[in-house]
């Protein structure tokens, strides 16, 4: 009988799906991309390209990816993208889906940064404080908005809640929408100094200090959105 290399190619093929689905959901970020060729991974693993080949196929039935033949295999973010379009439709005024988001993130980062205060490892605070010092010598708002949200991504990710990380990226496309109206106003500085606070609090474990940082980061930010909302007609 054959079992115990059935069994052992198995566990190969079940161990590259896993690392490669972990890497495909730590680098989405609302769009996708391409994994790389089948012989690319073949040796990065160090598995035979049958092994990749099934584990690229069960990733095509979790949702991950999209296999096309001649091509290539496309990474697709169907985490988040079916919510991003659905609170378009549930709530089409943009100010409330802002001020909605404001008080879910009132209702979950707090308690992320406590976490991450808990449970980051030492290359998750390296992370964070690449991605810190990042914002800091970010040349213009583009960059330093891709850097905040990169910032507050990986503080949920050092968490290490996941239902936590995901809720988050689900709601990316509003939280892109909030920081493009109001970093003209307030520019980067007010984020560089609150997140500099969070980061602190995380560095010396203390939970209940990033928690508080985290909750006047995001009160902040409200108050942000409220002064920069537009001005409709009819309205003072």
């Amino acid at each position: 009988m054959t079992i115990t290399p059935i069994l052992r190619s198995a566990s190969l093929v079940e161990e590259v799906c896993h690392r490669l689905s972990e890497e495909i959901r730590a680098e989405l970020d609302g769009g996708d991309g391409w994994l790389p060729p089948e012989r690319l991974l073949a040796e990065r693993f160090g598995v035979s390209r049958p092994v990749v080949r099934e584990a690229t196929k069960r990733l095509e039935l979790q949702g991950l990816v999209e296999i096309q033949h001649g091509i290539g295999t496309r990474v697709v973010d169907k985490l988040h993208k079916p919510l991003n379009g659905s609170l378009a439709l549930l709530i089409p005024d943009e100010d409330e889906r802002l001020r909605q988001l404001n008080e879910t993130r009132m209702a979950i980062e707090p308690e992320s940064a406590r976490l991450a205060a808990e449970h980051a490892t030492a290359a998750q605070l390296r992370e964070l404080r690449r991605i810190h010092q990042q914002l800091i010598e970010a040349p213009d708002n583009v960059r330093a908005i891709e850097l905040d949200m990169a910032f507050h991504r990986a503080l949920a990710e050092a968490g290490g809640n996941q239902i936590f990380r995901l809720i988050l990226d689900s709601l990316a496309d509003l939280g892109l929408a909030s920081r493009q109206r109001t970093i003209g106003r307030v520019g980067k500085q007010t984020a560089i100094e609150h997140h500099g606070a969070v980061l602190a609090a995380i560095e010396r474990r203390d939970g209940e200090a990033a928690a508080r940082a985290m909750r006047h980061h995001i009160q902040c930010a409200g108050e942000d959105m409220r002064l920069t909302r537009p001005v409709r007609s009819g309205q003072r």
